[in-house]
């Protein structure tokens, strides 16, 4: 969890919606709201007062307002004439906002519900007539960027981001524009959120586990001994139960004997199976301790782990419409997407949690055949310098050559490796092509600030194992020929051509006929075929995200960065 300070911090980020989108609000608001009354003079006078005190204070009824500043401009441009002026529309509005933040996994109180409704039941009793504008202004614009952009700032959980976050062929102005001007202003905010299957299915999943969560959950199953098919014990009818209620199992149970219901047969062997695969297990049939876990975890943290997700998709806006890869670390998995739909995919190792994979985005550009590789900074301080300290020789057993800084070949019984330290080490060590090359037969180059990009490993063994966190950083590629031919399709490297060149046994660079966007996320809950997915969160990210989804959100700091566009 985040200490107080921190999540204060992030929250601050994330309510300012920058400076450099206020003038095209103001546009927006003046034109799609120019049928509001005008309020007398004296009215318009005191809207003003009221907005222009903002600037000291940043509250209204003890509520905090996202952007001051921005609320100036808003209300200037519109001669300072109300935005609501009808209380039958602001109510609507209200319930609309409950709603769509509900359904979104959004916390409903970011958005001034409380103080609005109180004003609307008690006849504007607690606020005047200028408050209550300003709070519904202020709701509604929050509301909409954060289902077109997300409620948090993604940098300050990944301080690797550089994903793109504005919406391609429209400015943050044109989506508050949708909802101002939409005569069913609910849709109009649906709308902002992102359209794609993966979010929609998670959105669909929270709403079934909501409804799950009203009627009890599902139960728990006890502890005991591992549970087997073929195998009879009274807890089976527990387990039987509980994946009825998650839907991994067809059927209510109540009609079968009691004899079969606490028999572990084959139709349960299987929807253990399915439970297993949809919650990153080992896929066994077998009921130990992880599986028990698993199946023991409340639905309310279930609901939790998909909001933290939905946020998580809200961050990247649109996903490219042309062919791209999308590995995501937590599945340990990399598809290739093409026109939408995923047409190849393959098992993948990753980061170690203490030298995690990073989130970003990045073009590939060129693969290598036979690669050599350069053993980068971070492993050359906390691996191989040691070891070659202890045992020079090593190096050879690496089939690992030196280099100076202008890259030619350095004698290696030159160095007295027992004096190699990091930060003094005026040399480069590089492993030679061959069957043990770190990076095996063929490495994909995604230039970026981090050296991280995808390859084949000679370890094949670590594809069998369920948790695959074994790399410093790159992602390892189960089938990563298969992936060279999909990329290279359509020009002269055909497979015949990439077995011929991997036979050379020299280093051998390719250009794709053109770039390919990858994408790298860490998401623990995914949807797929009309199921969702619930990953361990192997990087212990999830509890930040939710930590900032619960927090309230605050008054950004003066000069703050925008939000909406980075």
């Amino acid at each position: 969890m985040l200490p107080d300070a921190a999540v204060a911090a992030e929250s601050r980020k994330s309510t300012c919606f920058g400076r450099h989108c206020a003038a095209l609000l103001v546009t927006v608001l003046a034109a799609a709201l120019s049928v509001a009354e005008a309020f007398t003079p004296p009215d318009e006078e005191r809207l003003r007062s009221r907005v222009e005190a903002l600037a000291a204070e940043p509250r209204i009824a003890d509520t905090v307002v996202a952007d001051p500043w921005l609320l100036s401009q808003l209300y200037a441009e519109r001669q300072f004439r109300p935005v609501w002026p009808d209380q039958t529309v602001l109510s609507e509005l209200v319930a609309a906002l409950a709603r769509t933040a509900r359904q979104h996994g959004l916390n409903p109180a970011d958005f001034h519900l409380d103080p609005l409704r109180e004003a609307l039941d008690t006849g504007l009793q607690r606020l005047c007539c200028a408050e209550l504008d300003i709070l519904a202004t202020d709701a509604v614009t929050r509301l909409a960027f954060a289902l077109a952009f997300g409620k948090l700032d993604p940098e300050s959980f990944h301080a690797s981001w550089n994903f793109r976050r504005a919406s391609e062929g429209s400015s943050p102005a044109a989506l508050v524009d949708a909802v101002l001007a939409a005569d069913d202003r609910q849709a109009a905010l649906e709308a902002l959120a992102p359209q794609t299957p993966a979010y929609r299915g998670l959105v669909n999943a929270l709403s079934w586990h909501r409804r799950l969560a009203a009627g009890g959950g599902w139960p728990d199953v006890a502890g005991g001994p591992t549970l087997r098919a073929g195998e009879r014990d009274p807890r089976v009818a527990e387990l039987r139960r509980r994946l009825v209620a998650s839907e991994d199992l067809a059927g209510d149970g109540a009609e079968l004997p009691a004899y079969d219901a606490a028999f572990f047969d084959a139709t349960l062997d299987a929807a253990v199976r399915l439970f297993q695969a949809r919650h990153g297990l080992a896929v066994d049939g077998v009921v130990g301790a992880a599986t028990l876990a698993a199946l023991n975890v409340p639905v309310a943290a279930r609901i939790d782990q998909l909001r933290v997700n939905l946020e998580r998709r809200r961050w990247l806006g649109r996903e490219p419409d042309e062919r791209h890869l999308l590995v995501n670390i937590a599945r340990y998995r990399v598809v290739l997407v093409e026109a939408g739909e995923v047409t190849w995919e393959t098992r993948a190792v990753v980061g170690l949690p203490y030298r995690q994979t990073p989130v970003f985005r990045a073009d590939m550009r060129y693969l290598v055949f036979n690669p050599t590789w350069t053993v980068p900074p971070g492993i050359l301080a906390r691996d191989l310098l040691p070891e070659l300290r202890r045992d020079p020789a090593a190096l050879e057993r690496r089939n690992m050559e030196v280099l100076d800084l202008d890259g030619r070949p350095v004698d290696a019984t030159d160095i007295d490796w027992a004096l190699a330290r990091p930060g003094r080490f005026p040399y480069l060590l590089r492993q030679r092509p061959g069957p043990n090359n770190a990076l095996g037969q063929v490495k994909f180059m995604s230039p970026n600030p981090w050296h991280v990009y995808m390859h084949d490993t000679p370890d094949r063994d670590l594809f069998g194992h369920t948790e695959r966190t074994f790399s410093s950083g790159c992602v390892r590629l189960e089938r990563p020929l298969e992936l060279a031919e999909r990329l290279l399709a359509g020009t002269a490297w055909d497979r015949a051509a990439i077995d011929a060149a991997l036979a050379e046994g020299r280093p051998r660079t390719v250009h794709l006929p053109e770039p390919v966007p990858v994408l790298t996320l860490y998401a623990t809950a995914v949807a797929e075929a009309g199921r969702v997915l619930f990953l361990p969160d192997v990087y212990d990210r999830d509890a930040r995200i939710l930590a900032g989804l619960e927090a309230p959100p605050t008054h950004p700091q003066p000069e703050s960065g925008g939000h909406a566009e980075r």
